[in-house]
């Protein structure tokens, strides 16, 4: 189990991941969320859009900021109160995502933090924004 206790959380302290967004990955977030957009599915649609082609769910990329919080920092035990979007490009199918979440607040006396977020494609920021976890207490 993986658990930060806000009093280990410092300012700057980074916790990352790494993804590679697949076909399947996308059916199953359709599946899971209800939205089925050809922009998503569908090769002719989408070369007819302004991204020339198919995407991912933008909220399938955000999700993976989801996964640092729950599962590193603070990990187990976190409960989300906030996230700011900030979607700056596309993720195409096949495209792997470096998402990286920076702790730029602690208020250890309400349990909160808050972290910088960015998802990349190579050098490209395609999403940002910030989030506000509560993290867990130590156990008396």
């Amino acid at each position: 189990m993986t658990t930060l206790y806000i009093d280990e959380i410092e300012i700057g302290m980074e916790r990352s991941l790494t993804r590679r967004i697949s076909d399947a990955e996308i059916e199953s977030f359709a599946e899971a969320s209800g939205d089925r957009n050809p922009l998503h599915f569908c090769d002719t649609h989408a070369a007819d859009t302004v991204f020339k082609g198919r995407i991912a769910h933008g909220i399938l990329t955000a999700s993976l900021i989801s996964a640092v919080i729950g599962e590193q920092m603070p990990g187990h035990g976190a409960i989300y109160l906030s996230q700011t979007l900030k979607f700056r490009a596309p993720v195409r199918p096949g495209d792997t995502v470096d998402v990286l979440c920076t702790v730029s607040g602690v208020q250890s006396e309400k349990n909160r933090i808050t972290l910088d977020c960015a998802c990349r494609v190579g050098d490209t920021v395609v999403l940002d924004g910030e989030a506000v976890v509560l993290a867990p207490s130590r156990p008396t």
